[in-house]
């Protein structure tokens, strides 16, 4: 079989789309954090990109895509220190060279482990996060990773679907980050403390790059350029796109106006809620799921508070709800006349319930598994090498306890003029009204709030 150029372009260039995610996740997630830690909050993107690339080109690619059983490839098939330049090194019958699909799959194993940073801002040391980040990739993502696409567990011996990773990607990572909020504990003075996004530009910029880039983890994800590509291409538009409106309208209900922080984290909980989804429901069905998955995600960041769990940037309520809310969404509404994988219509379209089931217990397996891998990991660590900054660190600035370096150097400048304005007033930061939507309090009485 010969190299198919065109398929190859289009996955070279979803790859880099990908790729671009992360960094746009580091905008999204720095600008909802605090000024004082939204460095220490990027770090763990990007040393995300670096550590889990290089985890997954030596061993994670065979383990996820190896032959072999129901939870681990075979550990030497596609191992790092091969060479696949041959032309029968293709994978499948998609004609993509080897390491094009190896290139793309890296691209969701980084985003997958950077998406669980979000939960644990403003308190966590930065080498307890790299060991966690070790560990959690080669025991969680990487088996979860062969069970749902790699011919295991999930996908080949349940019959769960996840196009492009509601289940390996969101739920996934949505577990863990629950795991590890309940290790780490509440930050110093939540939620009494306000801790609202310090930067909201930066929010919308970040969801800006992801928006772009899921078309490249949507779309690309067929492999080829075909119309099930342009399904899920539209498909995850329109379901984002009516995620943002439904966000931002239970915001206008509920706090009497919408914001800009809401419509980018609508639109994120929409991009996730699509992802399993995308190819295999019609573009009606997609409106709804996302009207539906921004209501619902818009709701379910409110959890925290009356649990009590400090889920700092809204990991659990957007993407651990979000990727449930998709994967059941296949059971209910998947059909056959759109992908040949829908095997049984869904049960709002065929009235049988055997692929929501399938969903159901699919999504299931991996929350259980990788909460109760993170959990153990986050245990281990907190107790071994500390997974938690001081108090002192964490009132002063993250930043600069664990970087020793702050986003915003706010010393007045040496010279005349800087001083003049200085002294005049002019320029100096006026209080901007606080915005709401993800990573911020709903509107409830203070009394509420903490009892909560």
């Amino acid at each position: 079989m010969e190299i198919d150029t065109g398929n190859t372009a289009w996955l070279l260039v979803s790859t880099a789309l990908v790729l671009l995610m992360t960094p746009g996740l580091a905008l999204f997630y720095g600008g909802l954090n605090r000024s004082k830690g939204v460095l220490n909050m990027m770090m763990m993107s990007f040393s995300s990109i670096g550590l889990v690339s290089i985890l997954w080109l030596f061993y994670g690619f065979t383990v996820a895509f190896g032959e072999g059983g129901k939870f681990w490839g075979d550990l030497g098939q596609y191992l790092g220190t091969k060479t696949f330049v041959g032309e029968s090194d293709l994978w499948g019958e998609t004609g993509i060279p080897l390491y094009v699909f190896i290139a793309f799959q890296m691209m969701f194993a980084v985003i997958t482990v950077a998406l669980i940073s979000g939960a644990l801002s403003d308190r966590t040391k930065f080498a307890g996060w790299l060991v966690f980040a070790f560990g959690w990739a080669t025991l969680v993502y990487f088996p979860v990773a062969h069970m749902v696409w790699g011919g295991g567990l999930i996908g080949k011996n349940i019959g769960a679907l996840d196009f492009a990773g509601g289940t390996a990607v969101h739920i996934n990572a949505g577990a863990a980050a629950l795991a590890l909020v309940l290790v780490l504990g509440k930050r110093v003075g939540w939620p009494r403390e306000s801790a609202k996004p310090h930067n909201v530009p930066l929010v919308a910029l970040g969801a800006g790059l992801l928006w772009f880039g899921w078309f490249g983890f949507n779309a690309g994800s067929e492999l080829t350029a075909d119309g099930v590509t342009a399904l899920a291409f539209v498909n995850t538009q329109v379901a984002t796109a009516a995620a943002l409106l439904g966000w931002i309208v239970v915001e206008w209900v509920r706090d009497g106006k919408p914001t800009l922080v809401g419509a980018s984290s609508g639109a994120v909980a929409g991009l996730v809620a699509i992802t399993p989804a995308c190819a295999f429901i019609t573009p009606a069905a997609s409106v709804l799921l996302g009207l539906v998955a921004g209501a619902v995600c818009a709701l379910a960041v409110g959890l925290k508070y009356r649990f009590g769990y400090d889920d700092s940037l809204d990991v659990v309520g957007v993407h651990f709800v979000g990727g449930w809310i998709g994967c059941l969404w296949i059971g209910l509404f998947g059909t056959a006349s759109v992908s040949s994988l829908v095997t049984s219509d869904g049960l709002l379209v065929g009235g049988n319930a055997a692929l929501l089931g399938k969903q159901a217990l699919g999504a299931l397996i991996v929350t259980v598994y990788s909460f109760a891998i993170a959990y153990a990991l986050g245990f281990v660590i907190d107790k071994t090498i500390g997974f938690r900054v001081s108090a002192e660190a964490e009132i002063e600035g993250i930043d600069v306890a664990e970087h020793a370096e702050s986003a915003y150097d706010l010393s007045p400048t040496t010279g005349s003029s800087g001083g003049a304005f200085a002294m005049a007033g002019i320029g100096a930061a006026r209080p901007a009204p606080e915005p709401t939507g993800a990573a911020s309090e709903p509107a409830e009485p203070v009394s509420e709030k903490v009892a909560g």
